[in-house]
């Protein structure tokens, strides 16, 4: 029977804080096959986790990320943001998705690329995110695992694909139906899709047949996985 791959959206978010060490870790715990960070970097070039442009919603400070020295956001966080080499180092071999929000530059790009290169995790991290930042990656990698981020039903042109050289096509799920996993699956790339937190959904999409699910209910789709697996 075809596996799922589980990955945990910014690590176990509802029960620990997102994009902390011990978020990952704790979905880790919790059967994830992958993890999901957010990347962003500081003012003086740091790649670290953070999904929004400020630390006020999840660390209470009206500070933009970008005007933060590494060390700043770390004393202003209580070493909470964590750089990308420390989230490598946490988990172990397991698989890393690295999301690039914000539209990062091609200098910031590459700046990760190279961080996760020099950690020896290129094997093991994967990238999503639109088109430019992947062909950014794609620039920066030729080897590079990637799962590109497609936000409309229309697909992607063909000058793109072959641009970027996905292995994944990630889609919200509510976009996602029967039509569009064959499409997928005819192309030849693998389908990922993003965030479904409820059963209902999370079966309907196993029922379509996608292939990767990321979710912030990581240990509720393992559950549901492994009891298809057990009924197979």
């Amino acid at each position: 029977m075809r596996t799922v791959t589980a990955v945990a959206h910014r690590g176990d978010p509802y029960r620990v804080r997102e994009n902390t060490i011990d978020s990952l870790r704790s979905a880790l715990r919790r059967g994830a096959d992958a993890v999901e960070v957010d990347v962003r970097l500081t003012r003086d070039g740091v790649p670290v986790l953070l999904h929004d442009e400020t630390l006020k919603r999840l660390w209470e400070v009206e500070r933009p990320l970008r005007t933060l020295s590494a060390d700043e956001a770390r004393g202003l966080t209580g070493g909470g943001v964590p750089t990308l080499e420390a989230a490598l180092a946490a988990t172990g071999d397991s698989r890393i998705m690295v999301d690039l929000p914000g539209g990062p530059g091609v200098g910031a790009v590459r700046r990760i690329v190279d961080v996760v290169r020099s950690c020896g995790a290129g094997e093991r991290v994967y990238y999503c995110a639109g088109a430019p930042a992947m062909l950014a990656v794609r620039a920066a990698d030729p080897a590079a695992e990637i799962a590109l981020t497609w936000t409309t039903l229309a697909p992607p042109r063909p000058a793109l694909i072959d641009a970027v050289r996905p292995r994944w096509l990630n889609y919200r799920f509510t976009l996602v139906d029967r039509d569009l996993a064959a499409r997928v699956h005819r192309g030849g790339h693998l389908l990922s899709v993003w965030t479904p937190d409820t059963r209902r959904s999370m079966r309907r999409l196993l029922d379509l047949g996608v292939d990767s699910v990321t979710t912030n209910r990581v240990d509720t789709l393992c559950a549901l996985r492994e009891g298809r697996a057990g009924k197979g």
